[in-house]
C-alpha cells in the first residue's frame, strides 16, 4: 500500500513537455533536409481572361471571338479613313491566267491555293482529249475576259473616287479577298494607286490571300455573318461578276436587304455578264410565279462592258451618296455604317 505523505520519487520516464519539444524540433527538421524544403510550391499567376487561348476558343469565348470581328475591322477602318465601299464578287474557283499560259485551272474549292483533279476540270471527264481541251480553252477564254473587266472596272473606279474631295476614302473597291474576280478586283484598284481591302474568311483547306490587298486592309474572318456585315454595311454598290454558290448568296442577301428595306440606304447592284446570269437564272420567271413583284426586278441593272458598269456606278452614287440633297448626315471620323430600320 502506497503512502501518500512519502516523499515523490524520481521517475525514470521522460517529461511530456520534453518529448513534445523534441518532436517538434525533429519535425521541423524532417521540413528541411539536406536543404530541401516540402512546403506548398508558389502559384503562378493565373492567365489573364482575354490572353487564355483555352477560353478564347472555347464555346464560352464565342461572344468575345464575335464582338472581336467587330471591333478589330472598325478600329483599322477608323485608322486608314475608310467610309465606304464597293463589293466586287465572282467566282474564286477560277485562278487567273498568267501570260504563259493558254488554259484555266480550275481551283480545288473556292479561293484554294490548290488546283482541282483532273476529273474536274473542264472537260475532264471527256473521253475524247480534243474535246475536253477545247472546252477548257472556251472556259479560259470566258473568265479571263471576266477577270479583265472587273480588274478595269476596278481601275477606273478607283481613278474617280481617289479625286473626290474629303478627308475620309469613299467607294474604296473590295472583295472577299481571294482568287480569281476578286483578285482582279483588287489588281484594278492596286494598279490604280489607291487603297483596297480584302476581307477573307477561314476555311477547311489550304488558302491565301491575293497579293494586291493593302496590307493594313487585309482581313482573315472566322464567322461568316462577321464577314457578311463588313459586306453590307459599309457598301454603296455591289458589283456581281460570274460566280458560283458564294456569288450567288451574297447576290441574293444583298436584293434581299434591299427588297425589305431593312438597311437605310441605298445599294446599288450591278449584275455583270447579261449572257451568263441569263443562262444561271430566269429572274422573269419569278415575276410570272408571283414570288417577286414586278418592280423588285428594277433593283439591279445588268451590264456586259466595264465602260457601261462604271457609268452606272457613277451616276448612282453621285445621285444618291454625293449629291447633298441626297446624301445623309454622316460621323466626322470613321466609317459610314448603315443604320437598321425597325
Amino acid at each position: 500500500m502506497t503512502n501518500s505523505n512519502h516523499p515523490k520519487s524520481k521517475s525514470n520516464l521522460p517529461d511530456p513537455a520534453d518529448i513534445a519539444e523534441k518532436s517538434t524540433a525533429d519535425h521541423l527538421s524532417d521540413i528541411k533536409v539536406s536543404g530541401e524544403s516540402h512546403e506548398q510550391p508558389r502559384l503562378d499567376p493565373a492567365p489573364l481572361a482575354y490572353l487564355n487561348p483555352d477560353y478564347l476558343n472555347s464555346p464560352d469565348g464565342r461572344i468575345l471571338r464575335i464582338l472581336a470581328e467587330y471591333s478589330e475591322p472598325l478600329s483599322r477602318f477608323r485608322r486608314e479613313k475608310i467610309q465606304d465601299t464597293v463589293v466586287f464578287f465572282g467566282s474564286a474557283r477560277f485562278g487567273s491566267l498568267s501570260h504563259s499560259q493558254n488554259e484555266l485551272t480550275i481551283l480545288e474549292k473556292p479561293g484554294s491555293a490548290r488546283p482541282a483533279a483532273q476529273k474536274d476540270q473542264p472537260g475532264g471527264l471527256d473521253d475524247d482529249a480534243l474535246q475536253a481541251m477545247l472546252k477548257r480553252a472556251q472556259a479560259a477564254v470566258e473568265m479571263s475576259r471576266f477577270y479583265e473587266d472587273a480588274r478595269r472596272l476596278a481601275s477606273m473606279l478607283t481613278q474617280w473616287a481617289s479625286a473626290l474631295p474629303g478627308k475620309r476614302r469613299r467607294f474604296v473597291v473590295t472583295s472577299g479577298g481571294g482568287p480569281g474576280i476578286m483578285e482582279a478586283a483588287n489588281r484594278g484598284a492596286y494598279e490604280a494607286g489607291g487603297k483596297t481591302i480584302g476581307l477573307n474568311i477561314r476555311l477547311p483547306f489550304e488558302q491565301y490571300p491575293n497579293p494586291y490587298i493593302t496590307p493594313d486592309l487585309n482581313f482573315e474572318f472566322h464567322y461568316f455573318f462577321m464577314r457578311k456585315y463588313w459586306f453590307a454595311y459599309l457598301a454603296k454598290a455591289l458589283v456581281v461578276f460570274p460566280g458560283g454558290f458564294g456569288t450567288l448568296d451574297e447576290l441574293f442577301e444583298i436584293l434581299t436587304l434591299a427588297q425589305t428595306q431593312k438597311l437605310a440606304k441605298k445599294i446599288l447592284v450591278i449584275i455583270y455578264g447579261r449572257e451568263y446570269w441569263e443562262r444561271v437564272m430566269n429572274f422573269p420567271a419569278l415575276v410570272d410565279a408571283g414570288a417577286i413583284a414586278p418592280d423588285d426586278l428594277k433593283g439591279f441593272t445588268m451590264v456586259d462592258t466595264p465602260e457601261e458598269a462604271f457609268q452606272v456606278l457613277q451616276e448612282g452614287l453621285i445621285r444618291f451618296h454625293l449629291d447633298p440633297r441626297a446624301a445623309r448626315p454622316v460621323p466626322e471620323e470613321g466609317p459610314e455604317i448603315a443604320k437598321t430600320l425597325p
